[in-house]
């Protein structure tokens, strides 16, 4: 945890807790992040201690994320945009009028603030979503059909989430178990460090995920209903980084999406998972898109 940030919870109407960390408010502008499936706000550290020089930090564990209840059932992703949208709107009271409100998000996270922005235009100044997981309209309508028949919960994803690993001896055992495997390849220590410091528990047999398989899966096993209606009506400036070695169909998807007025957006070195593995790039990019600077 960086010296900056300090812990929040708050109760949403479905009656259970979201928490996450956030900056005394300095008069800085803002960036509200959201993280991807199955980490949390702080597996981001690196990158986010770079950003806190020139921002303030809200950011938000999703549900079933980090130290945030699950609820009772899953919110589909729109009702999880809701869920951040009260968390926004809380913080807000205490800023500034005049203070610049950003959006940024990681996979999951990406689309969760694209829909934030594309249901209130006011809700943020920009947008920037790190390789979110865009669906093609033809991907959606697969995805929709298998989701009737009671397919899409037993996805390929959602299989691996429940099978993979969650419960370590140690941090250490989890650090050396992760280091360089699957999509953690290629993040630096740091990074990973932050992950099994902060997207862990302790438990009795040592330590656990925080995020169930469950919680994980079941977001693998879903999509996202109305997704393209909402993305063709954003009024929000929105700049994509894409990752070069990444889910093919992310790429095409922002293609598609590129030749609409509010989007950008630009290829990075790296896989999904870029900003863990050069945290310092990627904070060059959201610093110089946001701030309308450019970086040297």
């Amino acid at each position: 945890m960086t010296p900056q940030l300090e812990p929040w919870s708050f109760q949403i109407d479905a009656g259970f807790s979201l928490r996450g960390w956030r900056s005394k408010w300095t008069g800085k502008p803002v960036i509200h992040f959201l993280h991807g499936n199955g980490f949390c706000g702080l597996t981001y550290q690196p990158l986010l201690e770079i950003l806190a020089k020139d921002f303030d930090l809200l950011i938000t564990d999703l549900p079933g994320h980090g130290d945030s209840d699950s609820g009772t059932r899953f919110a589909g992703w729109i009702g999880t945009a809701n869920y951040a949208s009260m968390v926004l709107s809380h913080f807000s009271q205490q800023l500034n009028a005049t203070t610049q409100v950003y959006g940024l998000g990681h996979s999951y996270g990406g689309v969760i603030t694209a829909f934030m922005a594309a249901r209130n235009p006011n809700r943020y100044r920009k947008i920037l979503l790190m390789d979110p997981v865009i669906f093609s309209a033809g991907m959606l309508s697969v995805m929709k059909v298998a989701d009737i028949f009671g397919l899409l919960k037993n996805s390929p994803l959602a299989q691996q989430a429940r099978a993979r690993n969650h419960q370590w001896s140690s941090r250490e055992e989890a650090f050396n178990g992760l280091k360089g495997k699957g999509g953690f390849k290629g993040w630096t220590d740091e990074a990973l460090q932050a992950y099994v410091e902060n997207a862990l528990k302790d438990s009795e047999d040592g330590v656990k995920l925080k995020c169930s398989a469950q919680v994980e899966a079941k977001i693998y096993g879903s999509y996202p209903k109305g997704l393209w209606s909402h993305l063709k009506k954003m009024q929000t400036q929105c700049k994509i980084l894409v990752a070069q070695s990444s889910y093919p169909f992310i790429a095409r998807s922002v293609r598609k999406l590129s030749k609409l007025t509010p989007y950008t957006s630009k290829t990075v070195t790296g896989s999904h998972c870029f900003m863990q593995q050069d945290p310092q790039q990627s904070a060059q990019l959201i610093k110089e898109w946001f701030l309308d600077q450019k970086y040297k």
